[in-house]
């Protein structure tokens, strides 16, 4: 699904990553932490995929920076990324981004 965001200008995280195999846990802390995104003040909406290979792309979308510092400083977010170095990423990369323009089509 399309994240519908408001009017530039606002923030975008891109977060890359490859998967190890371990699977225990994830799934749960994926739910907790998309909860979890609904009670930080300035988040916006996110988009998401991951292939077969384990490559996915997450990309969440932030009203200004003060919002995404908020969620770099939750609680359960910060637990969701000490277990995704531990367990469940070989990978990852993140990259903070400022959004000027965006365009849109639908049918």
């Amino acid at each position: 699904m399309i994240a519908n965001t408001p009017k530039p200008p606002y923030i975008a995280a891109v977060f890359t990553s490859i998967r190890t195999d371990v699977e225990e846990g994830y799934d749960k802390m994926n739910e907790l932490t998309i909860t979890e995104l609904d009670s930080i003040e300035g988040y916006l909406g996110y988009e998401a995929f991951r292939d077969e290979n384990g490559f996915g792309v997450n990309v969440s979308y932030w009203k200004d920076m003060e919002s995404l510092k908020r969620w770099r400083d939750n609680t359960l977010h910060q637990k969701a990324q000490e277990l995704g170095k531990e367990k469940w990423y070989k990978n990852y990369k993140l990259r903070i981004c400022r959004v000027e323009r965006d365009y849109e089509f639908e049918k």
